[in-house]
C-alpha cells in the first residue's frame, strides 16, 4: 500500500470522492482514506489501482504517487522538497517537468509559476543526470495548492473530461431527449453501484440509454427496459453507435420487470416533467419499482438510483429492507435537486 493522491473535479462536493472509493471497492482494492481536501483525496492503496481509477472515473482529473504533503507556504514547501527522495523517482537521463495547480484560490501568496521553477531547481540539485523538458517530459511532478495544504506527487495518470463532454454529449448521439442524463453523471452512478467487469447491469427506466452506455463501456453486460417503445428503440440506436450489444431490451413497466436477474441496477426514474409517469407520482413509481427489484437483484447487489430530493429514496429503500449506503444531492435548478442514493440488498 502506497500513499496516493487524486485531483478531482470541483463540480460537486461529495460525488468525486465517493466515486473513487466505489471504484476501489468494485475492483477489489483495499484502501485507507488519509485526508479529504478541497478537490484532492489522499489515501493508501495499491499503486495498481490508479490505472483502474483513471479508466473508470468521471470526476477525477489526475492520479499521483504522493511524494510529500505539507502546509501551503513557501517555507514548509521548500523544507519538505529539500528532504524529498527525488533521486529515487527520477533516474539519470530522465526528462521531467514540474506543474502546480491551484484550486479555489488556495494560498494566494504563493506564485504557482515561481514554485514550479523553484521545485525544478531543487529536483535538479538532488537527482543527478536529469533534465527539464517542458514540452514532452517523460515524468511530471504534479503539485496541488489546496486549502491550507500543498501536495506534491509523481503523476501516473491524467484524466481528460473530453470523452464525457465531447464524445458522448447529446448532440453526438443518434437519439436524444430533453430528459437525457449527462454522460459524466451516468458514469459516476455506474461507479457508485460498484459495477464490475462482466456484471449484469440493469436500467429499467433506460430512456436514451445513458446508464447502459456507461456500464457497457466499463465492461458490463447490460439490460434495459422502458415503458415507451420509442425510448427503447432510441436506446438501441445509441448503444449500437457506441458498439455496445445489450443482453436484452424490452418495452416494459419497471414495476413488473421482465428480466430474471441482475447484479447491479442503475437508473433514473421519470420525474413527470419531460418524461412520462403514467399518471402516477414519482414516489409511487420508485416504491413499486424498488419492491419489484428485490426479486431481480442478487443478494449483495447494489442499486444506484436518482430521484427528486422530496421523494426521499433512502427512506423508501430502508422501509423495503435495503441497506442505505450513501446519498448525494445534486442541485439542478430552483425547482429540482436530485438525490442520488446507493442501496444494497442484504
Amino acid at each position: 500500500m502506497k500513499e496516493l493522491f487524486f485531483l478531482v473535479s470541483g463540480e460537486h462536493p461529495t460525488l468525486p470522492f465517493y466515486e473513487i472509493r466505489a471504484i476501489l471497492e468494485a475492483e477489489g482494492y483495499r484502501y485507507e482514506v488519509l485526508e479529504e481536501l478541497t478537490q484532492a483525496l489522499r489515501l493508501k492503496a495499491d499503486e495498481g489501482c490508479i490505472k483502474r481509477v483513471a479508466f473508470r472515473a468521471a470526476f477525477t482529473r489526475a492520479c499521483c504517487l504522493e511524494i510529500f504533503r505539507c502546509k501551503g507556504n513557501h517555507v514548509d514547501i521548500h523544507k519538505r522538497a529539500s528532504e524529498a527522495p527525488f533521486e529515487d523517482l527520477l533516474k539519470p537521463g530522465d526528462e521531467f517537468v514540474v506543474r502546480v495547480r491551484r484550486v479555489c484560490g488556495a494560498s494566494p501568496h504563493v506564485s504557482a509559476l515561481q514554485l514550479e521553477r523553484e521545485l525544478g531547481d531543487i529536483v535538479l540539485s538532488r537527482a543527478k543526470g536529469v533534465k527539464v523538458n517542458v514540452k514532452r517530459p517523460q515524468k511530471t511532478l504534479f503539485g496541488v495548492l489546496t486549502k491550507d495544504a500543498f501536495i506534491l506527487g509523481l503523476r501516473l495518470a491524467e484524466v481528460s473530461p473530453k470523452p464525457f463532454s465531447v464524445n458522448r454529449k447529446p448532440s453526438s448521439r443518434p437519439f436524444s431527449h430533453p430528459s437525457l442524463m449527462p454522460a459524466k453523471l451516468a458514469r459516476c452512478m455506474v461507479n457508485l453501484a460498484r459495477a464490475r467487469e462482466n456484471d449484469v447491469v440493469l436500467d429499467p427506466f433506460c430512456g436514451t440509454g445513458s446508464m447502459l452506455i456507461e456500464a457497457g463501456l466499463v465492461g458490463c453486460y447490460v439490460l434495459g427496459s422502458d415503458v415507451k417503445r420509442r425510448m427503447v428503440e432510441g436506446s438501441l440506436r445509441n448503444l449500437s453507435y457506441f458498439g455496445i450489444k445489450p443482453l436484452g431490451m424490452a418495452v416494459a413497466d419497471a414495476r413488473r420487470l421482465p428480466f430474471p436477474r441482475a447484479d447491479r441496477i442503475v437508473t433514473d426514474p421519470p420525474y413527470g416533467r419531460s418524461a412520462t409517469t403514467m399518471g402516477l407520482t414519482t414516489r409511487r413509481i420508485v416504491y413499486d419499482f424498488l419492491n419489484e427489484a428485490k426479486d431481480v437483484l442478487q443478494k449483495g447487489g447494489y442499486v444506484c438510483i436518482s430521484s427528486p430530493k422530496d421523494v426521499r429514496i433512502s427512506d423508501i429503500g430502508c422501509e423495503l429492507g435495503y441497506r442505505h449506503v450513501e446519498s448525494h444531492f445534486v442541485y439542478i435548478h430552483r425547482g429540482l435537486t436530485r438525490e442520488i442514493a446507493v442501496l444494497k440488498k442484504v
